[in-house]
């Protein structure tokens, strides 16, 4: 349900959409209506009516797009990589992207806090903004118009997010090493979370279990989301296994590897 907007809010706001309703325009895509995109141009720092439900349908709309996206386009890709690539497409710092193309920084409507602090140019709210307009749009004219605005923004990140997912991530990286090892895989355990719900920071630790061939260890990472923690913590694992490994090898060798010497093979 959307709250109209009293006369001196709307007056004080018209300026502001109707620049940004010209960017859409120029895009040509449609431009959702007065009520709906100030709502998704609202963080919630402004007041209770903000972009928070539509940036909920709008990052389901995003995936599903994108999946078909991908489907037709990448006819030889399997399924594992067309989630490698779905995911580095519409991950938080692809959307922040799209949101900067667009110039959405320059239309938020944030309360005091975050316009001091900058939420303007903070990748965070950048996406979910970008999110809640793609539902905007889709509410007031449908699936095919949101298409508009979104699929050129996807196929001109199509060749960056090809390259990114033919190098496999922290947490891919470890498990097959440990899988070459024969070792038991990892465990990934969320120990705190820092910062207010619009600006968190994860910590996460990443354990592995003692064996009778191999002691039990574990790493720490932080992120701004619980994926980009539990990679943090799963590379900075595979580096401490990796020196480990190496110390081992050249004290039979009489040798003193380097903090951030490459793997030594037996």
């Amino acid at each position: 349900m959307i709250l109209l907007l009293n006369l001196a809010t709307r007056l004080s706001l018209e300026p502001l959409l109707a620049k940004f309703e010209s960017t859409l325009i120029q895009r040509g895509a449609a431009v959702p209506s007065f009520e709906r995109l100030q709502m998704a141009l609202t963080h919630r720092s402004a007041g209770k009516v903000n972009y928070e439900r539509m940036e909920f349908l709008g990052d389901s709309l995003v995936n599903m797009v994108c999946a078909e996206l991908l489907f037709k386009t990448q006819s030889n890709a399997c399924e594992g990589e067309l989630t490698r690539l779905r995911s580095n497409l519409v991950d938080e710092a692809s959307l922040a992207s799209f949101a900067r193309d667009l110039k959405l920084g320059e239309f938020l409507i944030l309360g005091g806090g975050e316009l001091k602090s900058g939420g303007h140019r903070r990748d965070s709210i950048l996406a979910d903004t970008f999110e809640a307009l793609c539902a905007a749009i889709y509410l007031d004219h449908g699936l095919t118009a949101m298409r508009v605005l979104l699929e050129p923004l996807l196929l001109a990140a199509l060749p960056v997010a090809l390259e990114k997912a033919q190098r496999k991530d922290g947490k891919t990286q470890l498990q097959e090493w440990l899988q070459d090892k024969g070792r038991v895989l990892p465990i990934y355990t969320l120990l705190e979370t820092f910062g207010l719900e619009h600006n968190r920071e994860f910590l996460v630790r990443c354990n592995i279990s003692e064996t009778e061939k191999s002691q039990a260890m574990e790493s720490c990472g932080r992120g701004s989301s619980l994926r980009r923690a539990e990679q943090a913590a799963a590379t900075a694992m595979l580096q401490t296994l990796k020196h480990s490994l190496a110390l081992k090898i050249a004290t039979r060798k009489n040798i003193t590897p380097q903090p951030n010497s490459p793997e030594i093979k037996p």
